[in-house]
Order: structure tokens, then C-alpha cells, then sequence
């Protein structure tokens, strides 16, 4: 029995002074803490993960629990600016002056939309052939104008010319006076060349855009023999794509006396009214082709049946629009 068990008390007895002979070899030389770490010396590039966040890499080694001996004068850490951080920028933005201020938003000029400078417009609304019952005509309605934005001097032109004979020829001289952003006064003269002798009238109107697009004119007119009369017209571009434009447009004229000269009575005397759709081959040039129709009506309708003439006429028409 003593036999069997003596090779168990030696390997006991080895196991214990192997125990003690470990724990001689760990606190040798460590009476109390270790000493502290001096990381001034350490490469931040080659330190662990463990050793930037302070946390012992041997539990047996060192103690790191006392971190106020540490020197990280060498660690390089990149400042710590923002939003929650409770640490200005390290370059402060500079406080806005009044001066700042005034340099980056100086006073404008004055504006000067309405003041000084000139311009000028020449528009062909109608330069086309007709095909009426009384042959070829050439028809014509023209407008221009010269002078700023508030006051311009401006004409308009219109009449016909049937197989090298002129039919109808008029031209107003014109002084128009802005009113608003989209109506203008006008006052000047008529003088009507055909048909019958030469006619001159004083003119009052008003024109403008009473609609977007929809251009309209309405003048008064008397007359030598206190003749009066009134035109009414209007036009509008719907425009079908980019370049093709369809313009409807119409015309009323009325007189206040009859003149048998000149083939007008009194009351409504005429209307008509148009329908073209021309190209844009540019903004401004245009060909068009179209339709007109017109009519007479009380007593100049009775003068025309009066020297056999037809009362109404529908006409095809083709032209060309430009301005500059």
C-alpha cells in the first residue's frame, strides 16, 4: 500500500514547488505598483489598439490603473473642433461689420428703365396677295414707331392696290404716351389717299394688351365736314409649336354720317375678319398663308348694291410678316 502510493506524493510535492517557483519569477523586483509607463518614447504608428485606449496588455506585468504619470506629449492627436465639442474654432470667424456689410451690398443706380435712349420698330403685320373677285390685289398693313418707353412717334399704313389700280390708301402720323405696363394713349392725324379725294382726320385712341397676346386698337376719328368714325381691331398669335402660328384677327369700322363719295354710311359699315398661319423661319421673318373675309353692312351695304357690287367677299391670301 505504501508503494502504490509514493509516486503520487512525489508529483505533488513537484507540482507545488513548480507553484511557487512561478510566482517567485512574476513579483520579482515588484514590491508594491509597478512603475508607470512613459509613452513619450512610443511611435504612435506602432502602437497597439489596447495601448492607445490605455488598457493593460499583460494583466501580470503592468498596472496602468494610475494613468496621472503618463506623458503623451508625443501622441499625436488631431484637434477636436465642432458642434458639441464646447471648443472654439482654432481660427475665430470674424464678427460682420457695417462696413462688411455696405462693401458687399452697395446701393444701385438709380433705375434708368425709362430714362434716356431710343429705339425703333418697323413691323410688315400684313404684306400678302389676295385673290379677289376683281383680280389680283396687293394688300398691305404696316406699323412703326421711334422714341423710349414712355413716348414714341408712330405711323400706320394700310390699303390695297386690285390689277396696278390703288383701291384704299391711308397713313396715320401718331404721338403715343404710355399709361401703363400694358396700354398706351395715341393722338395724331389720318390722311386717306383712295378711295374718292383726299381726306384728312384728327385721331384719338387707345391700344394695348387687354389679355396676354391679344393685341387690340380702338381710335376715333373726325373728319373734315364733321365726318366721325371708329375702328376696332384686334389680332392674337396662338402659337402651335415653336414656329407654326396661327393668328386670327378681325376689324369693325363705323361712320356717324354717310358719305356716298367715298362709299361709307352711317352706322356699322364694314367688318371683316382673317385667319393666317404662317412659319417662322426666323422671329423675324415669316411667310403665311390664310383666308379673309369681309362685309358691308346698313348703308354703305346699300350703296355698294346701289353700283352692283357684291355686299361680302372671301379672299385666299398668302404673304410674308417680318419686323427689325
Amino acid at each position: 500500500m505504501i508503494i502504490k502510493t509514493l509516486p503520487v506524493a512525489i508529483a505533488l510535492a513537484l507540482a507545488a514547488t513548480a507553484s511557487q517557483a512561478q510566482q517567485a519569477m512574476d513579483h520579482s523586483g515588484h514590491a508594491g505598483h509597478a512603475a508607470p509607463a512613459d509613452h513619450s518614447q512610443m511611435d504612435p504608428g506602432q502602437m497597439g489598439h489596447s495601448q492607445m485606449n490605455h488598457e493593460p496588455v499583460n494583466q501580470g506585468g503592468m498596472d496602468h490603473r494610475d494613468h496621472s504619470s503618463m506623458d503623451h506629449s508625443s501622441m499625436a492627436h488631431p484637434p477636436v473642433t465642432g458642434v458639441g465639442t464646447g471648443q472654439e474654432p482654432r481660427t475665430p470667424i470674424p464678427t460682420i461689420s457695417d462696413a462688411d456689410r455696405a462693401a458687399a451690398f452697395p446701393d444701385l443706380p438709380p433705375h434708368s428703365m425709362h430714362q434716356g435712349g431710343s429705339n425703333f420698330l418697323f413691323l410688315a403685320d400684313q404684306l400678302e396677295w389676295q385673290d379677289a373677285d376683281e383680280g389680283s390685289t396687293l394688300a398691305w398693313d404696316l406699323s412703326g414707331w421711334y422714341g423710349g418707353d414712355i413716348d414714341r412717334l408712330a405711323f400706320r399704313s394700310e390699303g390695297e392696290r386690285t390689277n396696278g389700280h390703288t383701291e384704299e390708301a391711308e397713313l396715320q402720323l401718331l404721338w403715343s404716351h404710355a399709361i401703363g405696363p400694358w396700354w398706351e394713349t395715341v393722338a395724331g392725324v389720318r390722311q386717306d389717299f383712295k378711295p374718292g379725294s383726299p381726306q384728312t382726320w384728327a385721331a384719338f385712341g387707345v391700344q394695348g394688351m387687354p389679355l396676354f397676346g391679344l393685341e387690340t386698337e380702338a381710335t376715333a376719328f373726325l373728319g373734315e365736314g364733321g365726318q366721325s368714325a371708329l375702328r376696332l381691331e384686334a389680332e392674337y398669335d396662338i402659337l402651335l409649336t415653336q414656329r407654326w402660328v396661327l393668328q386670327p384677327t378681325a376689324e369693325l369700322n363705323l361712320h356717324g354720317r354717310n358719305d356716298q363719295a367715298r362709299g361709307v354710311g352711317s352706322g356699322l359699315s364694314d367688318a371683316s375678319v382673317g385667319l393666317r398661319l404662317r412659319y417662322e423661319i426666323s422671329r423675324q421673318f415669316a411667310p403665311y398663308v390664310g383666308v379673309s373675309w369681309g362685309r358691308a353692312y346698313g348703308n354703305t351695304a346699300d350703296l355698294l348694291r346701289a353700283d352692283d357690287e357684291d355686299v361680302s367677299e372671301a379672299k385666299l391670301v398668302a404673304g410674308i410678316r417680318f419686323w427689325f
